[in-house]
């Protein structure tokens, strides 16, 4: 009933029946009182008539005034009526009601009046003489075209106006019940007309808010059945468009998902109006947060800042590659404008190529160490030998010592050729593992009886920490144990004589856990995450002997075991270095 057509619809229908129904009303109340008042006033100008065909037979005049009066009032009592003589001049004659004797002239009464003018007069005034409204008629008396005087017959309109208020009641409750039956009539037409047209808006809600229970029912076949089956057709079809967008929608929504590269779509304005899990990660951002927000707040920085204005400015692709800072991520940034599927909008695509250069600088350092690694024996073994030319005749000795020397720098090459080959040979699955039960103790015993020369002449201090109830691990012990030489072997050689280097092996929940500490040089920060590449060594290990390998081989072995190694380290403090192995389970 709030529906605002619904009063559209029934105040003016219910506002036209009660003014038709109410000036229908009056009509016929003043029709009815002008009908009864008009049929009174023609049965007393017959009855007047008649009197003043009676009263010419008399002599009218004062002489003869007691006659009259009593025929004035034998008159009144046969038509029920007051009846008055007038004489010509206005002076009362006789009278049915009143003393003929004490009556004022009448020649200013306005039925007289008329009489004298037009034969007949007629008048409803209020009569002083008998104290209510009174209906008059006088006609004159003739005789052969001589007027004699008037006859006036009068009638109380009591009668009437209790006549008439007992129908203008009546009038009145008919038009109270037409009127409302007509309202209840008019509110319920006008339910039933917006009935179907609050159907189609609770419809239109339904499918606004993206619920679509079914077609409605046409109620006729007028415009109302027409526009309901019209809303019908466009609601199937609006739910077929969106659940083709919806499906849409999802694959668009699964690809961006999937996809490793970031997006990030942009309006004219620079503000943020999509973004995928791969971009959220890239800039550690929320969707929820960003959406909205312009890349100035939420990416926070210039340069692609600087790629989207020249895309924008430009209207073409501007492609440029950032890194971002801490977490160095190399980024190759693509900025294109979506033209007329997005006007004004721009599409920032971020293709994450941290893993090629990384791939890159490794490729350059291996390049770098291999050269420098081979260049060094070689350039020896080039010095060498243009010596020996030079004195191999006369100084057998020196031959000798030299022939020594180069088979040092022969085998420093060949045990880099071997390393290149066994970490070729691990990274490709191609070195089987002999997984067997055995002691932890065992291996790092083994390891350090096979260093303890190197331990002796480097000057340093070894001590162990190794409960002697540890369990044992199901490993290849000769692969573990190349691992902690590998790792000793880099803490004797880094650390300066008179240092220290303590052995730790714990259990803690299903693995074993070795530890290499050491109060040696360190290892820079930014070189600690990438020891364990391949061929990467840090400037200060440049100056020692080896390939750079033996880490990558140790993390390779590790892993294979189901392990895991790293390390920690303070630059000058030392270093400690981690792997894990599992433990046999019961």
């Amino acid at each position: 009933m709030n529906t605002k057509i619904f009063w559209r619809i029934s105040i003016p229908y219910v506002t036209l029946i009660l003014i038709t129904l109410i000036g229908l009303g009056i009509y016929l109340s003043k029709y009815i009182e002008e009908f009864y008042l008009n049929e009174l006033k023609t049965k007393l100008f017959s009855e007047t008539e008649l009197s003043a065909d009676n009263l010419s037979k008399y002599p009218i005049d004062q002489n003869n005034s007691p006659h009259i009066d009593s025929l004035a009032k034998h008159w009144a009592e046969l038509l029920g009526v007051r009846v008055t003589v007038i004489s010509p001049d206005g002076v009362v004659l006789g009278d049915s009601h009143e003393d003929w004797l004490m009556m004022e002239n009448h020649s200013n009464r306005p039925e007289i009046m008329e009489a004298k003018l037009n034969g007949r007069g007629s008048s409803i005034r209020f009569s002083r003489s008998v104290g209510f409204q009174m209906m008059y008629t006088a006609v004159p008396v003739n005789d052969n075209g001589d007027i004699l005087g008037y006859v006036r017959l009068a009638l109380p309109l009591s009668q009437i106006n209790e006549s008439i208020d007992h129908l203008r009641q009546t009038i009145i409750l008919i038009t109270i019940n037409a009127s409302i039956i007509a309202i209840l009539l008019a509110l319920w037409l006008a339910q039933q007309t917006t009935k179907p047209l609050r159907e189609l808006t609770k419809a239109a809600s339904q499918i606004a808010e993206g619920t679509f229970n079914g077609a409605l029912q046409p109620h006729s076949k007028d415009e109302i059945g027409q526009l309901t089956m019209a809303f019908n057709n466009m609601s199937k079809q609006l739910q077929n468009q969106i659940l083709a967008i919806q499906s849409e929608r999802s694959k668009l929504a699964a690809v961006l998902s999937e996809m490793t590269d970031g997006v990030i779509i942009v309006d004219k304005y620079g503000k943020i109006q999509l973004i995928n899990p791969a971009a959220e990660n890239m800039f550690s951002v929320l969707e929820k947060d960003v959406v909205g927000m312009s890349m100035v707040e939420a990416l926070r920085n210039h340069q692609i800042i600087e790629i989207w204005e020249k895309s924008k400015n430009s209207g073409d692709s501007q492609a440029s590659f950032l890194e971002l800072l801490p977490r160095r991520l190399y980024l190759q940034c693509i900025a294109t404008p979506l033209g007329q599927a997005l006007p004004g909008s721009h599409l920032l695509l971020f293709q994450n190529l941290t893993r090629m250069r990384q791939l890159e600088t490794i490729r350059q350092d291996f390049i770098s160490n291999i050269s420098h690694e081979f260049r060094t024996p070689l350039a020896s073994l080039k010095a060498l030998t243009e010596t020996m030319q030079e004195i191999i005749e006369s100084d057998p000795s020196a031959s000798r010592r030299f022939l020594n020397q180069m088979e040092t720098e022969i085998d420093a090459l060949s045990l880099m050729v071997s390393e290149l080959l066994e970490l070729s040979r691990i990274e490709s699955g191609r070195v089987p593992l002999v997984i067997q039960k055995v002691s932890p103790l065992e291996i790092v015993n083994s390891a350090i009886e096979r260093l303890s020369l190197q331990l002796d002449r480097s000057g340093l201090i070894l001590s162990t920490e190794m409960p002697e109830n540890l369990p044992d691990i199901l490993a290849d012990s000769k692969r573990i144990e190349q691992v902690f030489v590998n790792l000793l072997h880099n803490a004797i050689k880094f650390t300066p004589a008179g240092g220290s280097i303590v052995i730790r092996v714990n259990q803690q929940d299903n693995y074993v856990i070795f530890s290499i500490q050491d109060s040696g040089i360190g290892i820079p920060v930014d070189d600690l995450t990438r020891i364990f590449e391949r061929f990467y060594k840090t400037d200060r290990a440049r100056s020692g002997s080896g390939t750079g390998l033996g880490l990558a081989i140790s993390k390779h072995i590790v892993e294979a075991h189901g392990g895991k190694i790293w390390a920690e380290s303070v630059e000058g403090s030392g270093s400690i270095f981690y792997f894990t192995i599992p433990i046999i389970r019961n």
